[in-house]
This record gives structure tokens, C-alpha cells and sequence, in this order.
């Protein structure tokens, strides 16, 4: 019996304890945008390493662009390879970071069909994060595919009057339009019923955009009706721009304009994309 009492008199105190800890403790507070956001991201990011092929469009596809027109069209155009690549490489390599942004639709579309976004909507998390973690998750490739034509840029006899300094800034000014520009796809993502779809779509407006400007000949060569199109072309006013920082300069009005579209394209296509994320 006095053992028994003992282990009572024990076991009491501990039990109430522990209701104690279970009724007053209060709950985790839910992650914040940015903490949410950037745990999507990551998630983006790991699935790359669990299958590098991913990374196959980022290095491959720059390094063939920059060899077949340096070298098949460098002689008819600027004379030699070497002089037109000093004109053609910060084009590339736009064209190449702009041309990867569709993956981000892909992706989203992806998750749509297997029914992961269904479970992301149930977590407490802020709304937008997953389709927001895409995108950053994503910037891993645009930087990828930057510096990986900016070394086979070198080898080849590039030389920005920039430097290493009008590089990075020429680098930060794609990255951060090619941020802005994939919101497009992932609207397309949300909207298609299949990857195969986002990629024909985003083909479909990636090939005018990017061979309709300013990347590979000057626009003045052009017919006047073509001219037009092309000075108004966002892809022509970022060339604009990272041509100029890559050789030294600044171009106020291409800057101006780049911002300009980028802006458009968060407020116009990140908010129906947040509009269909909500009603899918």
C-alpha cells in the first residue's frame, strides 16, 4: 500500500504537468512571405540536384547559340567571328536566360496535374509562396546559363569594356526582368491543361520576341515597318540595356524602359496568376 501511495503521489504531479504543457502552450506562429516563399524555393532548387539533366537547356543550349551564330553568320555580318561576338554575346546571352523562363510554367503546370498545389493550399502558409518559390528557385538557372556563356563568351575572345563589374550589373539587370517575365508563365501554367501546351504557347511568343529584335543584327538594316516593332520590343530595350553595361556604358532610356516592362509584367500577370491560383 505504500508503495502504491508513493507511485501516486509521484505520478500525479507529472500528469498534471504535462496537461499544463498541452492546454497552455500556443501554437506555432505560421512562416512569414519571405520565409515561406523562400522554403518553396528551395524545394525548386533540390529538385534540380535530384536530377541534374534539368540543368541540360541552361549550359548545352547557351554554348550551341554562341558557337553556330558566332561562327556561321560572325564573317557575312561583322566581317569576323571575333568583331561580331563582341556585339553578339550580350544578346545571347538574353536570348538564352529569356528562352529558359518557360520552364517555370512547366513546372507549376506539372504540380497542377499531379495534384501537389491541392495539398500546397491546405498548409497555413501565405498564398502565393509556392508559385513565388518557383520563380526564385529558378533564378539558380538564370544565373547558371549567364555565367556559363560569359566563360565560353571569353574563351572565344570576348572582351567587355565593362569588366568584370559591368558584367555583374549587365547579369543582375536580365536576371531581375527574366523574374518579372516568367510571372507569363506561370499564368500559362495555371491556365493550360498540359505541359506540352505551356511549351507551345511560350514558343509561339518566345521565338517572335527574341528574333525580332535587336540580338543578332542592328535594327537599322531592318525594313521600317519592322523597325517599329522591334524598338518597342521588351526583349530590344533589355539588350539595350545589357549591352551598355557590358561595355562601360549606361543606356537611361533602355533601363527606364526595362524597368518599366518588368513592372508591368509583376502587376499584370502576377495578379491574374494569384487570381487563378485562388479559383483553381
Amino acid at each position: 500500500m505504500t508503495v502504491t501511495k508513493e507511485v501516486d503521489v509521484l505520478a500525479a504531479p507529472k500528469v498534471e504537468n504535462l496537461a499544463e504543457v498541452l492546454l497552455d502552450k500556443t501554437p506555432p506562429r505560421p512562416p512569414g512571405p519571405l520565409a515561406a516563399s523562400l522554403t518553396f524555393g528551395w524545394r525548386a532548387v533540390l529538385k534540380i540536384k535530384h536530377v541534374p539533366e534539368q540543368l541540360f537547356d541552361v549550359t548545352a543550349f547557351p554554348i550551341m547559340m554562341i558557337l553556330m551564330f558566332t561562327y556561321l553568320f560572325g564573317g557575312a555580318l561583322a566581317g569576323s567571328p571575333g568583331e561580331y561576338l563582341q556585339y553578339l554575346l550580350p544578346g545571347v546571352t538574353v536570348t538564352s536566360v529569356v528562352m529558359i523562363t518557360m520552364y517555370t510554367g512547366v513546372a507549376v503546370n506539372t504540380d497542377v496535374e499531379k495534384g501537389v498545389f491541392d495539398r500546397f493550399r491546405t498548409l497555413a502558409v501565405w498564398r502565393p509562396a509556392p508559385l513565388v518559390g518557383y520563380i526564385l528557385g529558378d533564378l539558380l538557372r538564370y544565373v547558371l546559363a549567364s555565367i556559363t556563356i560569359m566563360i565560353v563568351g571569353l574563351i572565344l575572345g570576348f572582351r567587355p569594356d565593362g569588366g568584370f563589374v559591368g558584367v555583374v550589373l549587365g547579369v543582375a539587370v536580365l536576371v531581375m526582368f527574366s523574374f518579372a517575365f516568367s510571372w507569363v508563365w506561370t499564368m500559362f501554367g495555371l491556365l493550360m491543361r498540359s505541359e506540352k501546351s505551356v511549351m507551345g504557347v511560350s514558343m509561339f511568343v518566345l521565338m517572335p520576341l527574341t528574333f525580332l529584335s535587336n540580338v543578332y543584327v542592328n535594327p537599322a538594316t531592318m525594313p521600317g515597318w519592322l523597325q517599329a516593332f522591334v524598338e518597342v520590343n521588351p526583349i530590344t530595350q533589355l539588350v539595350n540595356a545589357v549591352r551598355a553595361l557590358m561595355s562601360g556604358g549606361f543606356d537611361g532610356s533602355a533601363m527606364l524602359w526595362t524597368l518599366g516592362y518588368s513592372a508591368g509584367f509583376v502587376i499584370v500577370f502576377g495578379s491574374l496568376t494569384i487570381r487563378l491560383y485562388n479559383r483553381k
